[in-house]
């Protein structure tokens, strides 16, 4: 049902809007962003506002979510915002190896995620080297030596840029609740059903109706001796 107040769009109910977005719970922000992201009458403004304010903040996926309000939004003024105040997005893109993590948050904040899952196994094998660049994947070695660096900031684009749902650290976090259960995380993530294991890439969901975890697919086809190690990288403790 749409909120009266977000049709009529009055300064009175435009100012209610903002406060509710600053104070409001995780599940009211979640719901306001894309309705101020629609709203003719200063929505824009406010999700501005918003992002603005917390900068100096922990970065979570309710920036993302405001940053891709406004960077797929038409507005000039939304785009020259972001481009001067966040140019880089919401994300801080620190690599110890030099890696451009560009092309990952741009088909990230597009929601592309199947893109996204290729892309990120791209990088992954660019911090890797040059050899797992020519294989186009990798042993479960080379991500044992991978720089926590460059680990959290492929995990936190994910987890920033889909609300939550999606990272390796969110798999972990299952696996973990699981007694490190694989065969339970198969099912839990959506990557097994009873015997059989989900068909990359059609039976997969890219989008955010996935099961929690779903993405990314962490080289799942060559068995569990990479999720394995990402699992226990020291990236996730620190």
């Amino acid at each position: 049902m749409t909120d009266p107040m977000i049709v009529s769009g009055s300064s009175c109910d435009i100012e209610s809007l903002r406060r509710q977005l600053i104070a409001g719970s995780i599940q009211v922000q979640q719901q306001l962003i894309p309705q101020l992201a629609v709203l003719d009458n200063g929505g824009l403004d406010i999700l501005m506002e918003f992002l603005l304010q917390r900068r100096d903040s922990t970065v979570t996926w309710v920036d993302g979510k405001a940053y891709q309000a406004l960077y797929n939004s038409d507005s000039p003024q939304a785009k020259e915002f972001l481009q001067t105040h966040f140019p880089e997005g919401v994300v801080p893109l620190k690599s110890e190896c030099g890696i451009d993590y560009r092309p990952l948050q741009t088909l990230l904040v597009t929601q592309d995620f199947q893109a996204a899952d290729r892309m990120t196994l791209q990088k992954m094998c660019e911090v890797a080297g040059a050899e797992a660049v020519k294989r186009k994947w990798l042993y479960f070695t080379e991500v044992d030596n991978f720089p926590i660096t460059d680990l959290q900031t492929i995990n936190n684009l994910w987890l920033v840029h889909s609300e939550g749902k999606f990272g390796f650290s969110v798999q972990r976090e299952i696996w973990l609740s699981l007694g490190k259960n694989w065969d339970n995380l198969w099912a839990k993530i959506g990557w097994k059903k009873g015997n059989n294991w989900t068909r990359y890439p059609n039976e997969f969901i890219w989008d955010l109706s996935a099961p929690k975890g779903h993405l990314p697919l962490s080289n799942q086809l060559r068995g569990v001796r990479v999720i394995a190690s990402l699992f226990a990288h020291p990236a996730w403790s620190k």
